[in-house]
This record gives structure tokens, sequence and C-alpha cells, in this order.
């Protein structure tokens, strides 16, 4: 919730709309009683777990957990211990209850309301941390089973992050957004059962929200400015407010910041984590770019330090101590680092950060390439925004990449630092101004530092 929005009325007739339908109306009552008899009944009827309030959006999970009220002792930023809510009042066992069949029954745990709310969302502003645990894990199951399902058929990877889900992570090469096809298609199958009345279907605050796929972003105009890179929608593809997480994954992954280390960075962007990787004179220095756009402007090779200039041309290029030890490799990162592995280059320190694509692909690098691309001493990290225009994503996303990172053999260290939301607070303003979309929200960033096993 913005600074100045005005609080959120959790009260039943507030949630439950006058033209809420009947059928509707009493699944959620019964998950508002955490009536589980009941609403078994109710749930009989395929699509039910997840019916929603045409005008507020209230679905069940919402109802169940919004009928158990703030805790006492609810925080600012994070929901008190999950003992602390059972010690406190009966309500939030009933409502686990409740949840956990609403979860059997097929629940979408990241459905939004009205307030562009998830159940988790609620869950963590009400300070009932058991609740907001269980969305989570609904979450890491939900994504864990899409995954899987991607490795059976090979499912589209340009579409939101359903789930703040299949992240395009972040507005920013590597990205988020909130999971929407598969949830679209549960919505769709409520109608279904409902009768197929569009008037009854609620429409999210973000319905008409433009997924950027990496075809499109690829063939989209850029534009640099001193604070920022945008394409033609205005999307941030990096932005200058980035430099201090650059900066502190440079420190993780090159320790002591030693030299002659061997590097490999994928998205270039602005060059911000290149500069900090060159001032440590690696022995090797491998650049991947796809975009037209950043590699003219890479060309350029201006003097000085502005928008139109850039320090990696071909005479950086020259620059290294051998031949092809700095390099500019121009692709996508999927034809160009076959190549890479088939010249048996090995690195130090690998970073990945790319615009458009989904955790499918930042998944399929780090399962796939990884592992023959890295010093058995080596380190590996991203840009962590999956999920980062909402906190429960970003939970999510954490334990799945630490499920998957175990799967690849690597262990994964969180380094967690202060995000400096001053000028990020408010979308269309500060460091948002100019710019589509706020990918951000977070006032905590988790580095990721993934190492091999053992």
């Amino acid at each position: 919730m913005a600074p100045d929005a005005a609080p959120i009325d959790d009260s039943m007739p507030a949630r439950i709309s006058p033209d809420c339908p009947q059928d509707v109306r009493d699944v959620l009552y019964h998950a508002w009683a955490h009536d589980v008899s009941g609403l078994k009944k109710l749930l009989d009827v395929r699509g039910k777990a997840s019916a929603q309030d045409p005008t507020t959006g209230e679905t069940p999970l919402h109802a169940a957990i919004r009928a158990c009220g703030p805790a006492e002792t609810t925080a600012a930023t994070e929901p008190h211990d999950a003992d602390d809510d059972a010690a406190e009042d009966g309500c939030v066992e009933e409502a686990r209850e409740t949840l956990q069949e609403l979860f059997f029954s097929g629940a979408i745990w990241n459905d939004v309301d009205a307030n562009n709310e998830t159940p988790g969302c609620v869950a963590r502003r009400l300070g009932r941390k058991a609740l907001y645990d269980m969305c989570v894990d609904a979450g890491v199951r939900a994504e864990l089973l899409f995954s899987l399902m991607g490795d059976y058929e090979e499912l589209s990877s340009g579409s939101d992050v359903g789930e703040d889900d299949t992240a395009e992570a972040n507005g920013n090469e590597n990205g988020d957004e909130t999971a929407a096809p598969d949830a679209q298609a549960e919505a769709e199958d409520v109608d279904m059962a409902d009768g197929g009345d569009d008037d009854r279907k609620f429409v999210p605050p973000d319905a008409n929200e433009k997924t950027v796929t990496s075809d499109e972003y690829l063939k989209s105009d850029l534009t640099y400015d001193a604070d920022k890179l945008l394409d033609a929608d205005l999307n941030g593809v990096m932005m200058a407010w980035e430099t201090d997480i650059m900066r502190r994954s440079v420190e993780a992954l090159i320790p002591g910041a030693e030299q002659g280390k061997r590097i490999l960075n994928i998205g270039f962007g602005m060059g911000i984590i290149d500069g900090m990787f060159s001032a440590l004179k690696p022995s090797r220095h491998h650049i991947i770019e796809a975009h037209p756009g950043v590699l003219a402007h890479i060309a350029a090779e201006q003097p000085g330090s502005g928008s139109g200039s850039s320090k990696f041309g071909p005479a950086w290029e020259a620059s290294g101590p051998e031949d092809g030890a700095y390099k500019v490799h121009a692709g996508r990162w999927q034809e160009v680092v076959p190549k890479l592995l088939g010249q048996g280059e090995v690195y130090d320190a690998i970073y990945f950060d790319t615009f458009g694509e989904d955790y499918a692909q930042l998944k399929l690098f780090f399962t796939e390439y990884v592992t023959g691309l890295m010093d058995q001493e080596g380190r590996f990290s991203f840009f962590n925004g999956l999920g980062a225009d909402r906190r429960i994503c970003y939970d999510v996303y954490t334990k799945v990449v630490e499920m998957h990172c175990a799967d690849a053999g690597m262990d994964v260290e969180w380094e967690e630092s202060d995000v400096d939301m001053t000028a990020l607070r408010e979308e269309g303003k500060g460091e948002w101004e100019g710019v589509r979309r706020r990918y951000w929200t977070l006032d905590k960033y988790r580095l990721p530092i993934c190492t091999f096993m053992g």
C-alpha cells in the first residue's frame, strides 16, 4: 500500500459486495466463517475455490485470512512469529484449516483483489505470519509444478510472471510480474462452471498491463540518459539506482577486490557492473549482449562518461592481456554460451542480468550451463528482481531458486541489504519519473551468491 493511500476496509460488507452472485457469496461467507465442512460441499464445483467477487476481487483465500483481523503485534515491515499467531487466538488455526482445504481444492495463491493484494499480501499486512507462510508455500508448490510441466512440454516463457510468477524479471533484465496465465485459465474455468457470464468476472487492477517479451525487447528502440536505459514502451531496462546493488554484487563475486579474475557478464545494459569489473583488471572479461541498440552504444566508444559514450568498444577489446581476453559477444546468450563452452572457456565470476526473459531462462542458464562455465571455486550471481514488485513473490522465488540451485549442485547464500526507497516509493515520481512501470517496491535486496556444493 502506498504511503499516503487510504486505509483498507477489511470488513465483510466492504469485501463482499451487494452485487456478488449468490453462489460466489456462499463460498466467501463459508470461507470467512472458517466453516470447512460447509465449504467442502461447495468446492465440489470446479473453480469455486478461486471464485471472486466481481467488484472487490475477494476470493475465499482472501476472506479466510481477512476474517482473522490484524494481529495485536502487527509490525509495519514483518509479520510476527507463527507461534505468536497460534497463541493469540484460535481463529488462526481455523483459518489454517480453511486455507489448507482451499489450496487442496485448487485455490490460486496469487489472485489479486481490487486493492491489488494477493491473499498473502493481506496476511502480511495483518501480521498473520502463519497464514502468510502457507501462501508462500503454495506459491512454491505452484512454481515447481509449472517448472516440471515445462520440462515435459515447451511452454512459452514470454508471458509474465504469472505468479509474479514466471517472473519476467522485473522490468529489469531479469524479471518479474505476476503470473497470470494460469490464474487466467482458472478464471475461465470458473466462468464455465458459472455458465460463462462475463459480468461475473473480476478484472484485476493491472489486467491491461503489457508483458514484455525478449523478442519484442530486442526489436525495440532504446533511449539512454545519465540515469536510465528505457525501451520504446518506457520500461526500465536498467537504471542508475541499481548501482549500489551492482557494487555489492561485485564485492560478493570477487571478495577482497582481487585482480586478475576471469569474468563473464551476460547483459550489458548501461555497463554499470562491467565498469566495476573492469576496474579490477581482470585477466579475462567477456560480455554477452543481444540488443542492437546496446551494441551500437558500446561500439561508439566516445571519450568521457556521458550517455553517448562507452568504455567497452574496440579499443577496450584490444587492450586485453592477450587476444580475445576482453571481448563483447554479440547475440543472445542462448546462442553464445554453447560456443564459449565449446572453446573451453572457464570463469571465476559469472553475473546474469537479462531483460524480457522469464525465470525459466534464468533457471536454464544456471542448471544447464553454469556447471560447465564456472571454475570449481568460482561464484555465480544474478540481478534478483524475481517478483520484486510484491514481497510474497520475492519470498516464493527465494525458495524456488534455492531448490533449483540444489538440483544443479550449487549452494545459495543470500546477502540481504537495505534499498534506499526515498526516490523509489511512488509510481511516476523520483527515480520512476518517465518510466512506465515501477518494477521494484521492496526495501530489502537479497543478493544471491551461488557456489558449487562441497
